[in-house]
């Protein structure tokens, strides 16, 4: 999920890279550019698709069928590309990446759309450059500066808006308690992207993405599959549901996830991140095609969110001292 111009904390995430000794060039090439878009497209729909399938399945159920339909694809993709899956060696971080980029944030946030509208779930999905620029400070000592500053903190008041704004004028029949904690799952799912996202950099960067994204959801399938089966099951289930949980696990994970892990191995961890802010905009558009309740503040909002993508791409890049040269023989043993 997700580089512009952000380049004293984006030093210091990638000095954490064990892989490339190299700073990003500080302008994103047009074709990045594009699959930012076109992944953000295909995220923004996601938000509506997990709320569709939320009215059949719980949400385990929702993580599980969601990592189980994009898993097939992707070993469908991997057998007859021949594609090579990770070393065995690196289960721990495959592990924990599919903890954090995938079981926890796909349960978190069809428990949380439950009181959350979808329009609001994908604001709320920008909180995930701020927790990313949080982690690259209190894990690297990173430095930030002014444009950073400014630029997350009028992303993180853009989301507050949106989530008063229709905290005020929330749905009938939904407390105040039950919509806040389900804002509370949401932003905890973007925690989780963050932290997924700067350990996916640091330990996975340089392998098959496709062998990569295919290990990543069968991992969380099987994470998810033992407490789905232990909890509820759906009742109900409406065709509609199961067209939104199969698009959403081959396209909003299968095929999105080739695109993320192509653009994880070519731009910055936070970099990647800044698609989130991309997101609200596909969110409000979806949520008014499902004719969810949009108010004046959450295209205020969004757009106080946009401001702070664009100073957060404003040149602000110092150069990094040239890194030590490591012999090749020892890089290719870091990279183990």
């Amino acid at each position: 999920m997700p580089p512009i111009e952000i380049y004293d904390a984006i030093h210091h995430i990638n000095s954490l890279d064990p892989i490339e000794w190299r700073c990003h060039p500080s302008i994103m090439k047009t074709a990045h550019v594009l699959q930012l878009l076109l992944l953000s497209a295909v995220w923004g729909v996601s938000f509506l698709l997990i709320s569709i399938a939320g009215a059949s399945f719980p949400p385990l159920w929702v993580a599980l069928l969601r990592s189980t339909f994009g898993a097939a694809l992707l070993w469908t993709v991997l057998l007859a590309g021949k594609h090579s899956l990770p070393p065995r060696r690196l289960f721990p971080w495959l592990f924990l990446v599919a903890l954090f980029n995938n079981a926890i944030p796909f349960t978190f946030f069809a428990w949380g759309e439950q009181t959350v509208p979808s329009s609001t779930a994908a604001v709320l999905n920008a909180t995930t450059p701020i927790w990313a620029m949080l982690l690259s400070l209190v894990i690297a000592n990173g430095r930030i500066n002014k444009f950073i500053v400014l630029g997350v903190l009028l992303g993180f008041f853009g989301v507050l808006l949106v989530v008063y704004g229709h905290n005020t004028d929330r749905a009938i029949g939904i407390s105040h308690s039950a919509y806040l904690r389900g804002v509370v799952l949401i932003a905890c799912a973007g925690l989780g992207y963050a932290i997924a996202t700067v350990l996916a950099k640091a330990k996975l960067k340089g392998l098959d993405p496709i062998g990569l994204a295919t290990t990543q959801l069968s991992l969380a399938a099987l994470m998810v599959l033992p407490v789905a089966l232990t909890g509820p099951h759906p009742v109900s289930v409406r065709l509609s549901s199961i067209a939104a949980v199969a698009t959403l696990g081959i396209v909003g994970s299968g095929l999105a996830y080739l695109l993320y892990y192509t653009l994880l191995a070519h731009i910055s961890a936070t970099h990647l991140t800044a698609v989130t802010y991309l997101l609200p905009i596909w969110g409000l558009f979806w949520g008014a095609i499902a004719h969810e309740s949009i108010g004046w503040t959450a295209y205020v909002g969004v757009a106080i969110v946009i401001t702070g993508l664009i100073l957060l791409n404003l040149r602000s890049f110092q150069v990094a001292p040239s890194p030590i040269q490591v012999p090749q023989g020892e890089q290719i043993n870091q990279r183990i």
